[in-house]
């Protein structure tokens, strides 16, 4: 599946925006402080999202699953 595949539905960020496809997240990511990325609950997301853009099916509601839970900190730290 393409990056640009979109999510089931989005993910809304607390600041304001969305996360609406895995490039999305995946650049959301990316953009965070270096020591930020490195941790368990970022690093699992990242997994999912690869997993979702080789896979797709189900590995797409993972990926927003793990998504959700590093934004809001529940990500296994």
């Amino acid at each position: 599946m393409p990056w640009s595949t979109p999510f089931d539905e989005p993910i809304t960020l607390r600041r304001g925006g969305s996360l609406v496809t895995l490039q999305q997240a995946a650049d959301y990511i990316m953009k965070l402080p270096e020591d930020a990325q490195q941790e368990t609950r970022w690093q699992v997301a990242v997994e999912h999202l690869i997993n979702g853009a080789e896979t797709g099916g189900g590995w797409l509601m993972f990926a927003r699953i793990a998504m959700l839970r590093a934004l809001n900190g529940d990500g296994g730290n």
